[in-house]
């Protein structure tokens, strides 16, 4: 069944699960009830007015009838079907399934939506659980002082002989240690609440940039072109005076970065290139002219590709990253070492290919490229800064051209139990 032809089925859906007859449907809107059997059965296209018109009979909006808002619905569904691991046969009937039954198919859209959010949520606690330094000087704070606190009541209540003074002493202890158990249970609730805006993603320099690149969607038209409308240090001015001194250094080199990139590859040649063409990150450097790391740098700031990117130095260390949904890139813990980014370290001059999905996001799958940036050597017995660059590009749903390996987040939430290179128990249990 085509895609544009569901409306027609999602019609008929709602009019019986309303109660209403076919034929009162028609008086609403203005038809005969024989046309509006032919567009319940798929065999009239339907839009404009009468759209319009029908949704109004039916009290519900117009979208909810489109084929936009059955293409969302049928993205999820798809992403569902692979969670499930479905044959490519079962999972081709969701065009079907959500025409016949609208209602069941946004409840299981509903539901995918749902676990998606619960598993990033268990990630992000997980990873600052095990990691954030504030927490863990939080934790300690807190067990100390409630050890603190019931010290001194063990002695209070076992030592029934204790002078005056001495009561008088432990009692003003028990005072002041239980007003800084308070005080810090009240602090370490906040920190926990802090869920919006710069103020939660401030807890540390990198967090911090990370916010302000997301809010500019990893684009900066101004430093585009040969001759940038602004500097650097005018942007860091005017947009990141509440940043940290650490947060700026960081956010100074990003820039000078894009501004490099942009002078040597304008966005707006690649999305030129890219026009009729697949995205090949060595065919693109070699037509332009320029390193494939530099290509996937550039690829990553292209919005329709929707792309993530990582890139790290020669320790492994993640030093940024521009996340894309279905891959999860650790903020605190250490990252799975299956990453092509990480092989690619270890083979300089090399491009990856791969296509990898992360185990529990989905099973959405990434054509993954990676390739070692070398700066150049200036002196004798220093060597030069090296960083691995990995760009992800999403797979279009359907597309099963070449296997996915399966690749992990962190090992801390990973159920790949028998893998060789984990470090640590994982705190997920495939059931």
């Amino acid at each position: 069944m085509a895609r544009e032809v569901l409306t027609g089925s999602r019609i008929r859906e709602r009019r019986v699960m309303q109660g209403v007859k076919q034929a009162d449907l028609a008086r609403n809107s203005g038809i005969s009830a024989s046309y509006l059997n032919l567009i319940e059965h798929n065999r009239r296209r339907i839009g404009g007015k009468l759209l319009l018109d029908i949704a109004a009979a039916l009290q519900v909006e117009p979208q909810a009838l489109t084929e936009g808002a059955e293409a969302a619905l049928l993205g999820v569904l798809g992403e569902a079907a692979q969670a499930a691991n479905l044959s490519p046969e079962d999972a081709g009937h969701a065009e079907a399934f959500a025409g016949r039954f609208p209602g069941w198919a946004e409840a299981l859209a509903d539901s995918q939506r749902r676990v998606a959010a619960l598993e990033r949520t268990v990630e992000t606690l997980s990873d600052r659980i095990a990691h954030d330094p504030h927490l863990a000087e939080s934790m300690h704070e807190l067990l100390t002082t409630a050890a603190a606190v019931r010290s001194t009541a063990e002695i209070l209540a076992d030592e029934g002989t204790l002078e005056p003074e001495w009561q008088d002493r432990f009692h003003a202890n028990l005072d002041v240690d239980s007003h800084r158990l308070a005080q810090s249970a009240q602090a370490l609730v906040g920190y926990l609440e802090q869920t919006k805006g710069p103020a939660a993603a401030g807890h540390s320099p990198q967090q911090e940039v990370e916010t302000y690149l997301e809010a500019q969607e990893f684009r900066f038209p101004q430093l585009e072109g040969e001759k940038p409308n602004t500097s650097v240090d005018a942007m860091i001015s005017k947009d990141a005076d509440e940043m940290s001194e650490a947060g700026r250094f960081i956010l100074r080199g990003v820039l000078e970065q894009v501004q490099e990139d942009a002078q040597a590859l304008p966005i707006k040649k690649l999305e030129k290139a890219l026009v009729g063409n697949a995205v090949d990150p060595v065919a693109l450097a070699r037509g332009l002219g320029v390193p494939v790391v530099l290509i996937l740098r550039r690829l990553a700031a292209v919005i329709e590709l929707n792309a993530g990117l990582v890139v790290c130095d020669r320790s492994g260390t993640v030093i940024f990253r521009k996340s894309t949904d279905g891959f999860s890139v650790p903020r605190f813990d250490s990252c799975c070492p299956l990453w092509p980014l990480f092989a690619a370290l270890g083979a300089p001059g090399t491009v990856l290919r791969e296509r990898v999905g992360q185990l529990g996001r989905g099973r959405r799958q990434f054509d993954a490229f990676a390739a070692t940036e070398l700066a150049t050597v200036s002196t004798y017995n220093i060597p030069g800064p090296v960083r691995g660059v990995m760009l992800l590009l999403p797979v279009p749903a359907g597309d099963s051209s070449a296997p996915a390996r399966e690749v992990g987040a962190t090992c801390r939430i990973c159920p790949h139990e028998d893998c060789r290179a984990r470090r640590e128990p994982s705190i997920m249990k495939v059931v």
